[in-house]
């Protein structure tokens, strides 16, 4: 029994480690025809109305968010790339937030909120991070690896998914042209 506990946790180690690992072609997600951003088949989609426990300890309501770009953020604390695009989201949250965006961290971790808490605190996250449930990861196509990040435009249409981990310079490019767009309306 216990030799067969032992090979489940490494089975699920491995299995966990190899889903938020990141793309080894040198470009972080990004192949040659760049970064990953496809959206599910359905294309552009509506993303979907959520209330969250949030780590803060009210909780996090997507209708906050309406009328804002929003970059929408799946991680957990074990995934390094997850871990490695924290800065840069810190950094988009201080440069955008005057301008109508945000950044809003769903933790995909099962070990409880406290767990994400110290995370939170031990990076200075300057932006919401709430606890993501499996309607939420539904509702944004499903969560099938981490990190994983959605573009929201201001009308609530969920615009671009970054599979893996998603390069700062590729995120603010995106969140600019959402801008230019809202802009020319």
């Amino acid at each position: 029994m216990r030799n067969y506990a032992v090979i489940l946790f490494a089975l699920l180690l491995v299995l966990s480690v190899s889903a938020c690992e990141r793309d080894k072609s040198g470009g972080g997600g990004q192949g040659a025809a760049g970064p990953a951003r496809n959206l599910p088949e359905q294309g552009v989609f509506m993303a979907p109305h959520f209330v969250l426990p949030a780590v803060a300890g009210e909780a996090v309501d997507s209708d906050a968010y309406r009328g804002r770009v929003l970059l929408v953020s799946f991680f957990a604390t074990w995934c390094p790339p997850c871990m490695e695009e924290v800065p840069a989201f810190i950094e988009l949250q201080k440069e955008f937030a005057a301008r109508g965006f945000s950044v809003l961290g769903l933790s995909v971790d099962e070990g409880g909120i406290d767990l994400v808490r110290r995370l939170v605190e031990k990076y200075g996250i300057n932006y919401p991070v709430a606890m993501a449930d499996q309607q939420v990861t539904r509702g944004f196509g499903g969560v099938s690896g981490i990190p994983v990040s959605f573009l929201v435009n201001r009308e609530g249409q969920v615009v671009q998914k970054y599979l893996g981990y998603t390069d700062h310079d590729v995120l603010k490019q995106d969140i600019q042209a959402q801008f230019a767009m809202a802009a020319a309306r």
